[in-house]
């Protein structure tokens, strides 16, 4: 088996900052991921990972402002290759992180990004939702593809964009829509940002696309963490994060 967790971590939220990276670390350490994507870390968020997380080579996206970040298991996962590719008319300092792992003999490209938000700026994410199906084409045919990351999507942007193509998978559609981890941006469960109104929108999506021999990675089950407040009254982040397992058949 084969398990992975990304989580948009509301670095840029300063309240509570370092209780909710404990929380956030507690449920690295009760998993035990063998890949953590993150989105929105910030450089004292990174040098506590740094710090708590030994068991994991980090890789990030940037080094100043805030970013995303892949963390590999250092006794499973092996690094044979880092990529940044920037998005050329982001306004908010967004990219595409890829990293080319092995893993059980298995040939990997692992990518994340935290795609432009809000609603007012849908045509870049477009946009950059294009680049990035885009590069999981052009990835090894022997290679697995996983993208997981914060796309701040609304469903009719993908469908704007013509879909997925053939090959990419939307891991939550293709695990049957499951309702329980649907919305990982939820202000009616989540108190973090005090907003008065309901949103529950699905912003954080795993893309999947099969090694060209397939069959030698199959996505099983996913989950929402996160869910708890912790002592300071707070959740980890204003998203939930997802936990994700995969069959690896040898």
């Amino acid at each position: 088996m084969f398990s992975f967790i990304t989580w948009n971590i509301d670095g840029l939220d300063l309240n509570s900052l370092q209780e909710r990276a404990r929380g956030v670390c507690s449920y690295l350490a009760l998993y035990n991921p063998d890949v953590v994507f993150l989105q929105e870390v910030i450089p004292p968020y990174y040098s506590y990972l740094k710090k708590r997380a030994r068991s994991y080579e980090i890789i990030t996206g940037h080094e100043e402002g805030y970013f995303t970040a892949i963390m590999l298991k250092k006794s499973r996962v092996k690094l044979k290759s880092q990529e940044i590719i920037p998005f050329p008319s982001t306004k908010m300092m967004r990219n595409l992180l890829c990293v080319h792992v092995s893993l059980s003999g298995n040939e990997l490209c692992l990518m994340t990004s935290h795609l432009e938000s809000t609603r007012g700026h849908a045509e870049e994410r477009m946009n950059q939702l294009k680049l990035v199906l885009q590069k999981i084409q052009e990835a090894p045919e022997l290679a697995t593809v996983i993208f997981a990351g914060d796309t701040n999507l609304r469903d009719k942007e993908v469908t704007k964009c013509g879909g997925l193509p053939n090959n990419i998978l939307d891991v939550w559609e293709f695990l049957g829509k499951p309702e329980h981890c649907q919305y990982t941006w939820d202000t009616q469960m989540n108190s973090n940002l005090g907003i008065p109104a309901t949103c529950k929108l699905r912003f954080d999506r795993i893309f999947f696309r099969a090694a060209a021999e397939e069959g030698h990675i199959i996505p099983r089950s996913l989950d929402l963490l996160g869910l708890e407040k912790l002592d300071c009254g707070r959740f980890p982040s204003d998203h939930w994060g997802l936990l994700c397992n995969l069959d690896v058949i040898l």
